[in-house]
């Protein structure tokens, strides 16, 4: 409360009544006191409105203090975010309101899944369902030249100790464009093998099951750490090239059957603290610039002993080629593809593993023929039966041994498949499709599948 105003009050009343006292009349005396009365009431009044307007500025002011605390908790709390001020440098720690905007602006997600069951004709018991795949991609562009890719999946529904789940990085990387036909990109990325090893969501393939070249042969998904060129060039001519880690020929587990089903893929590292004495490089080069046609090759090789102690193939290199051809003229998609593999300087350790299970094999190759038709088409829905005929051998021989110790090469399996998509929209499919194989008759089966993907 300010003071000022009633000691001035005070200081003129005492003045103007003090030399008055001993002239005035009682009558006049009176008046005076009356005067000062209702002068000292003024006062009273202005002192009560004076606490008021001090109480209401004294709260305005608690709830701005409070306010402006809130604020900045909510904005420290958020991530540090650059967004260009006007002159177009980044100012760090920019408020929500600013950065939700422009994340939903420049990220994007995407995902596949799908859900199989497999019914077998000789073995009931090896009957199953599950979710095989949930895949949730999310990605980020930067600028108009530089973008960030990535895919997570889970496996079986279930990670853990005891269960057969996995959660794994499928894909993680920066592409950045340079030119008009050149483009590099770093990180965690897909070999461009094939068909599916790139392309591998359910609504994109046909059969319940992925191909068995393309997951015996071809390890699909086959993905590195490294970094590559890619762009297109000419007319329909597209190109991959590019260094990355490799696989690790010590991890090989000469009592496993994983090495029978899929020899690269029982070593292959996905850069989970990847040996990297050894490294590898590819080429892929396609062809598409005839309408409904896909012609294209690529070759994979490098070092896989990774200079480990003791082990007896520390030159052993793999390679891995393959040729493929796809044409859609009118309501046909008819598919062809060819892939070779082999593993050099594996006579030693295979004789220092003589009588176990797996030993490594030398080659390895397969090939398949595929044709679908489109039946029938409604609206969004469609119904595209199938077939597919592949040939594989996972162990077509090894390196030389003493006589009498060496093994034969595996027998050459053949599969054929029989089945149809069933689309809902494009992006959403019901499979259903019969297998028969030509040396293990017990896989055969029966099998059905949902799958989807978004983007």
């Amino acid at each position: 409360m300010n003071k000022t105003p009633i000691a001035l009050c005070l200081a003129g009343l005492l003045m103007s009544v003090a030399p008055a006292q001993a002239a005035v009349s009682p009558e006049q005396l009176e008046a005076q006191l009356n005067a000062l009365s209702q002068q000292l009431e003024a006062l009273k009044n202005e002192v009560r409105d004076l606490k008021a307007q001090n109480a209401a500025l004294s709260a305005q002011q608690a709830a701005s203090a409070a306010a402006l605390s809130a604020q900045q908790q909510a904005v420290a709390a958020a991530p540090a975010t650059a967004v260009p001020d006007s002159t177009g440098r980044p100012q760090a720690n920019a408020s929500v309101v600013a950065t939700v905007p422009t994340l939903l602006e420049h990220a994007t997600l995407s995902g596949y899944g799908e859900i199989n069951y497999n019914r077998y004709d000789h073995e009931a018991s090896r009957s199953e369902a599950d979710l095989r795949r949930a895949v949730i991609g999310v990605g980020y562009r930067f600028s108009e030249d530089t973008r960030f890719v990535s895919e997570f999946e889970l496996e079986h529904t279930v990670a853990s100790s005891s269960d057969n789940g996995e959660i794994e990085v499928e894909q993680f990387y920066i592409d950045h464009r340079l030119n008009s036909w050149a483009a590099v990109k770093a990180g965690l990325i897909l070999i461009p093998s094939g068909f599916l090893n790139e392309v591998h969501e359910p609504p994109r393939y046909y059969g319940v099951e992925r191909n068995f070249v393309e997951t015996a042969i071809i390890p699909s998904t086959e993905r590195e750490g490294g970094i590559a060129l890619h762009g297109s060039v000419f007319d329909g001519w597209n190109y991959d090239v590019g260094l990355t880690t490799s696989f690790n020929l010590a991890a090989w587990d000469f009592n496993s059957s994983e090495g029978r089903e899929s020899p690269l893929g029982a070593i292959h590292q996905e850069l989970s603290l990847a040996r990297a004495a050894d490294f590898a490089e590819y080429a892929a080069l396609n062809y598409n610039g005839l309408p409904g046609l896909t012609v294209g090759a690529s070759v994979f090789e490098g070092g896989i002993g990774q200079k480990q102690p003791g082990f007896q193939a520390q030159d052993s290199r793999f390679l891995l080629w393959e040729t493929h051809a796809r044409w859609t003229p009118g309501r046909w998609n008819l598919q062809a593809l060819y892939a070779h593999g082999s593993i050099s300087n594996t006579q030693a350790v295979n004789l220092a593993n003589i009588g176990s299970a797996t030993p490594i094999p030398e080659a390895f190759h397969g090939w398949y023929l595929q044709a679908a038709y489109k039946l029938w088409q409604h609206g969004g829905y469609a119904l595209h039966p199938f077939v597919r005929y592949e040939r594989f051998n996972t162990a077509d021989g090894y390196a030389a041994q003493p006589a009498g110790l060496g093994l034969a090469g595996a027998q050459t399996e053949t599969v054929r498949t029989y089945g149809a998509s069933f689309y809902i929209t494009p992006d959403v499919v019901l499979k259903a499709d019969y297998q028969d194989f030509g040396v293990q008759k017990n896989n055969n089966r029966f099998n059905l599948g949902l799958g989807f993907q978004f983007y």
